[in-house]
C-alpha cells in the first residue's frame, strides 16, 4: 500500500516495498528449511547498561519490515516456484554466510556489493525450478522477491516516539541488490543516519561494519542499542557490547527496548 503523502508518517498504513534490503535476504527461508532450532533469547545483553542508550541501530528486512519467510514464501507463490529446490539451492548459501560454520557464499558478494544483481539472479535461478518444472526467469528475480515486502505500522511508531524523546535512530541492512531496494524518500523521517551493506562493501555481522556504523554516530556500543531478527547478527553485536534485541514480534521487540531504556542510567520511557 501507498502511503498520502501528506498523511504523517506515524499515521500511515503499511506501506508495500520492494525490499530486496538488508537481510531482507530471502535468507530467512533458512530457518523453515533447516533442521536446526533456535536457541536465541528476545533479548541479550553483553554488558550492563549502565550507560544512557543514546542511539538504537535497526536492522531493516525482517524488522521495519513483515517477515522475511512471509515475503519469501509469496515470492514462491506468485511465480509458481518449487520450494523444494528454493530450500535446497539457499539453505547451503545462508548457513555458510550466517551460520556457525565459514565458507564461501554467493550472499557475501551480493552483500557487500561485490556482484551485479543480474549476475547473482542468473546463479539462482538456474538452481530454481517452477512447480510444472519449468525454468525460472532470471531477470527482475529480486525485486520479484521482496515484492511481497511491507513496512510494519508497528516498527514505524516505535522509531517516531524514539526519535521525540531524543534517541537517535539508525539504519544498518545487508543489502540484496541495489535496485529500488528500499523506500529512501522515508530515510530522514525515520533515521540520522543509513549504512546499507553493499554501498559500504561490508556486511553483517563483520565487525567492520558496526563499528562503522558507531564511528559514524559517534558513539560506543554501549550507548547504542541494536535490533536484528538474524541470530548471527545478535550474537556479533552483543560480542562487541552492543545492547542487542533479538526481533521476533513488533510487540516483543518493543517490551525488550523499552526495558532496556528504563535502565538505570537510560532515559526513562
Amino acid at each position: 500500500m501507498v502511503a498520502l503523502a501528506g498523511e504523517p508518517l506515524g499515521r500511515r498504513r503499511s506501506y508495500a516495498a520492494a525490499c530486496p534490503g538488508n537481510n531482507r535476504c530471502s535468507l530467512h527461508a533458512w530457518k523453515s528449511a533447516s533442521s536446526r532450532p533456535d536457541t536465541s533469547l528476545t533479548i541479550g545483553l553483553v554488558a550492563e547498561a549502565v550507560q544512557q542508550v543514546r542511539a538504537v541501530i535497526f536492522d531493516w528486512g525482517g524488522v521495519i519490515t513483515n517477515p522475511i519467510l512471509d515475503t519469501v514464501a509469496a515470492w514462491l507463490e506468485a511465480d509458481r516456484i518449487d520450494w523444494d529446490s528454493y530450500a535446497a539451492a539457499m539453505r547451503p548459501w545462508v548457513q555458510r554466510a550466517y551460520g556457525p560454520q565459514d565458507g564461501v557464499s554467493p550472499i557475501h558478494a551480493l552483500e557487500r556489493g561485490e556482484v551485479a544483481d543480474e549476475e547473482f539472479e542468473t546463479t539462482l535461478a538456474s538452481l530454481l525450478v517452477g512447480i510444472d518444472g519449468a525454468p525460472v526467469l532470471a531477470d527482475g528475480l529480486l525485486q520479484r522477491m521482496f515484492a511481497a515486502s511491507v513496512l510494519q505500522d508497528e516498527m514505524l511508531d516505535l522509531i517516531g516516539e524514539l526519535r521525540e524523546r531524543g534517541i537517535r535512530t539508525s539504519l544498518l541492512s545487508n543489502s540484496w541488490g541495489v535496485r529500488d531496494g528500499y523506500p529512501r524518500h522515508l530515510f530522514d523521517q525515520l533515521f540520522d543516519d543509513v549504512v546499507i551493506s553493499g554501498e559500504v562493501g561490508m556486511r553483517k555481522p563483520e565487525e567492520r561494519i558496526f563499528q562503522l556504523a558507531l564511528a559514524r554516530l559517534g558513539l560506543s556500543a554501549a550507548e547504542c542499542a541494536f535490533i536484528d531478527d538474524m541470530e548471527g547478527n545478535i550474537i556479533a553485536a552483543q560480542a562487541l557490547g552492543f545492547l542487542a534485541v533479538h526481533h521476533k514480534d513488533p510487540a516483543l521487540t518493543r517490551s525488550a527496548l523499552l526495558e532496556l531504556l528504563a535502565t538505570p542510567g537510560t532515559p526513562a520511557a
